[in-house]
């Protein structure tokens, strides 16, 4: 295979597997991203991650920018050998970033994105030329192009805006020079607007990307409105490359993606749960930071083969948290991740075996 193809495997409704070639080795789908902002998962080692069965990480190009800077990683080899990663890395172009630190840009035009640093309050304006060229300094396998992001709540003429600026942001992303072996995916936007969104995926596949994420969803619309919006979008693109829900790590939620013929997805959840002391558990979020949990001697999921529960109890992580010991939020962080990604590749088996919807149902999904 070739960088860049991608081959479908198995189906089983809309669910699918399959593998993308990347310069960095095949990706197997569904995969979800640990994100790793700064060019590091938080509290997790490299290695660490592959032996959680992590195929692929996420990057930011906003804040890998502004520490170290691009020129700087570019240098030291590029960000996989400078984060000790030698397998595929998506890199998010900093768009989000417009959407969730908009409280510092203060000029949004057709031509890009004025805004003032959160390190330093220095004043900057991001482009598509320039978010694109930090990714190919950074030299990801997969840049996004850069795109407008709302809220759930913005008037009808703002939404309007950001879908057109969008569009006219790919086409000059998708003309931007690329690092070796780079894959580009566009975004589309149109947030709950089926007439917006069937536009912006028009326009967005006109221009023509590797693959195409479903943008503008969880960010503060209801759950049943942003499933049904994924499976509007969903099948305006094109079956025969890779779908990227940008967003969502909690298990039920990365199993309607699934559901849904996403191939793809990444969230800050898992870890950020680990590094505020709470654990993802069959019978839902545990505080370990709650005093019933002091003389529990189970692990955090009966059954789970991570190394925080072939080892250590709840009582002990508990311990540890409440003593703000590092090893507990490493443990908790790491038992997380482990929760995500196996529930993912047992998804991807129950494809590949045809018997997803009842995994699904036991998910607790509700499925298309």
């Amino acid at each position: 295979m070739s960088v860049g193809s991608f081959q479908i495997t198995a189906r089983d409704g809309a669910a699918r597997a399959g593998v993308l070639e990347t310069a960095h080795g095949p990706l197997r789908t569904p995969a979800f991203m640990p994100v790793g902002t700064k060019a590091t998962v938080k509290a997790v080692l490299p290695q660490e991650l592959r032996d959680l069965g992590a195929q692929i990480l996420l990057g930011n190009t906003y804040h890998l920018y502004f520490r170290p800077g691009a020129d700087l990683v570019a240098e030291l080899g590029g960000l996989h050998r400078f984060m000790a990663w030698d397998g595929p890395i998506l890199t998010d172009s900093g768009g989000f970033q417009v959407f969730s630190l908009r409280h510092t840009a203060d000029r949004v035009d057709d031509e890009g994105v004025s805004f003032q640093s959160v390190y330093d309050g220095s004043r900057h304006r991001f482009t598509p030329e320039l978010a694109m060229d930090v990714q190919r300094l950074l030299g990801s396998d997969i840049a996004m192009a850069f795109d407008e992001c709302t809220r759930a709540d913005v008037t009808p003429e703002e939404l309007e805006r950001a879908v057109r600026r969008t569009s006219l942001w790919a086409r000059r992303s998708r003309d931007a020079d690329r690092a070796p072996g780079q894959l580009v995916f566009g975004i589309v936007q149109g947030a709950t607007d089926r007439a917006l969104r069937e536009r912006s995926a028009a326009e967005i596949l006109e221009v023509g990307f590797d693959g195409y994420a479903i943008g503008g969803l969880s960010v503060g619309e209801e759950r049943p409105l942003m499933l049904e919006m994924t499976s509007f979008t969903a099948d305006l693109l094109p079956a025969e490359r890779p779908r990227y829900f940008m967003g969502i790590g909690d298990p039920q939620g990365v199993i309607e993606m699934i559901a849904r013929g996403v191939d793809m997805f990444d969230c800050v959840l898992p870890t950020r749960l680990g590094r505020t002391g709470s654990a993802l558990a069959p019978e839902g979020r545990l505080n370990l930071r709650n005093a019933a949990f002091a003389r529990d001697p189970r692990p955090l999921a009966e059954g789970c083969t991570c190394p925080a529960c072939a080892a250590f109890s709840r009582a002990y992580i508990r311990h540890l948290i409440v003593q703000e010991e590092i090893v507990g939020l490493r443990l908790l962080t790491i038992h997380n991740l482990h929760t995500v990604i196996d529930l993912v590749a047992r998804a991807r088996a129950a494809v590949e075996e045809g018997r997803f919807g009842e995994f699904a149902a036991a998910a607790g999904a509700s499925g298309r």
